[in-house]
């Protein structure tokens, strides 16, 4: 089901998925409608699904693709007005394994990739050029473990990210604390498990999220377990690691990093922390690649799994899971500090951040 409010014409929807299950009372994805002039936030509607805990919009912002992260879990598309906002279920398809959590698609947007957390594997699905997920390509399952025996008995597959020439796949991998990096052919939708090659984090790290600078020469990685960052070169699809930061230090938790992002202009890097529910702020040298740490602030909530920069580097928005609020920041353009705006909304358990730009 789906509920469309009367909203305002600003300039981006920000979607936002939640857990509906587990003691929350939240029923599926919620659009909001967001004034990039202000840091406002208007409820514009609402679709219910189950355990949306992570989305993808493609390129256009025409669809958004959802994990319903469950056992035996599922991949759903959605279409989207552009006008309202409101979203319309196309179909649904099995994600092949077990808690999906992660979605990615290629650079030509045929492709998408399916991280299925529990059973350690990813599934990959033809897109369709009506917006449906089409017929499924390759699912490929990880094997290994790592030290922590309360965590790592066996892999799990945490994100799949593509690189800037289309021709790799990168696998956080938490349960083996390894990176690992497959060819892609984009004509076939395959990646070739021969010729797969992996970097190694710290043991029990648990490697969690990346992302790629604007130049492809760097990647920045957060582990989960350790809330550590590793800075990575990026050469011919291979990753040599430059150099890792602890700003946590004595602070760790079960559940410390989460999610990691570039400001636009990639001057600074953005990660959050579960563990003391802060965002970490650096900067970044973009000729080496090197981070320095600058400050961490409070994200005025509990537990922020997951956070986004709206396209204009302006506003960061943090989403606390244990506090059912979204908060809202406005970042400092000259130190890249985001500061308490003292606006936020309550949405029960959110979990995953994402815009389409009208």
């Amino acid at each position: 089901m789906s509920v469309t409010l009367k909203n305002k014409a600003y300039g981006q929807y920000l979607v936002v998925g939640t857990y509906t299950q587990h003691n929350s009372t939240s029923k599926g994805i919620y659009v909001y409608d967001f004034d990039p002039r202000t840091g406002t936030l208007v409820a514009a509607g609402m679709t219910e699904t189950v355990n949306p805990s992570y989305q993808l919009v493609s390129k256009g912002g025409r669809f958004v693709y959802s994990v319903n992260e469950t056992k035996d879990g599922d991949i759903s598309a959605f279409s989207v007005d552009n006008g309202t906002g409101k979203l319309t279920l196309l179909n649904s398809v099995k994600s092949m394994g077990d808690d999906p959590c992660y979605l990615e698609s290629d650079r030509k947007g045929r492709w998408l990739f399916a991280s299925n957390y529990s059973s350690g594997d990813f599934s990959i699905y033809a897109i369709n050029s009506d917006g449906t997920i089409g017929a499924f390509s390759q699912l490929v399952k990880h094997t290994g473990s790592g030290p922590d025996l309360t965590r790592q008995q066996t892999p799990h597959v945490h994100s799949t990210t593509i690189d800037p020439g289309n021709k790799f796949l990168y696998v956080c991998d938490l349960g083996t604390d390894r990176i690992v990096s497959y060819p892609f052919n984009a004509q076939t939708g395959k990646v070739d498990t021969a010729r797969q090659s992996f970097i190694q984090t710290a043991p029990g790290a648990g490697p969690r999220h990346m992302v790629i600078s604007k130049n492809k020469k760097f990647v920045y990685n957060v582990d989960e377990m350790f809330g550590t960052v590793n800075v990575y070169a990026l050469h011919k699809g291979q990753l040599q690691q430059l150099q890792t930061e602890d700003a946590l230090k004595a602070e760790k938790g079960e559940a410390a990093g989460a999610d990691i992002h570039l400001s636009p202009d990639n001057k600074f890097l953005y990660v959050s922390q579960r563990s003391n529910s802060t965002i970490e702020v650096y900067r970044t040298d973009r000729k080496t690649g090197r981070i320095t740490f600058v400050s961490s602030l409070s994200t005025n909530g509990d537990f922020p799994r997951n956070f986004t920069i709206d396209p204009s580097g302006n506003w960061l928005l943090a989403a606390n899971q244990k506090s059912n609020n979204i908060t809202i920041f406005k970042i400092d353009p000259q130190t890249g500090v985001p500061a308490p705006t003292g606006r936020e909304i309550k949405t029960d358990a959110p979990v995953s951040l994402k815009w389409i730009t009208k």
